[in-house]
């Protein structure tokens, strides 16, 4: 049995941003809509204690590579 593979994907930040592109870069990564996966991150965290999802964004816009 024979494996294909496709095209790699590859995690980056978007050019399509509204601060650093990191949600837009995960959307790109899993085929999601951009704007659902903002609005689905904002409620996430708003509604989590201490609001870890801050956090999260800036220690992922440190480690995501921007797209070339």
């Amino acid at each position: 049995m024979e494996i294909i593979d496709g095209p790699k994907k590859r995690l980056t930040r978007s050019n399509n941003k509204m601060i650093a592109g990191v949600i837009a870069g995960l959307a790109e990564y899993f085929s999601i809509d951009p704007s659902l996966l903002r609005v689905i991150y904002v409620v996430v965290s708003v509604l989590s204690a201490g609001f870890p999802g801050l956090l999260i964004y800036l220690i992922c816009w440190i480690f995501i590579p921007q797209q070339n």
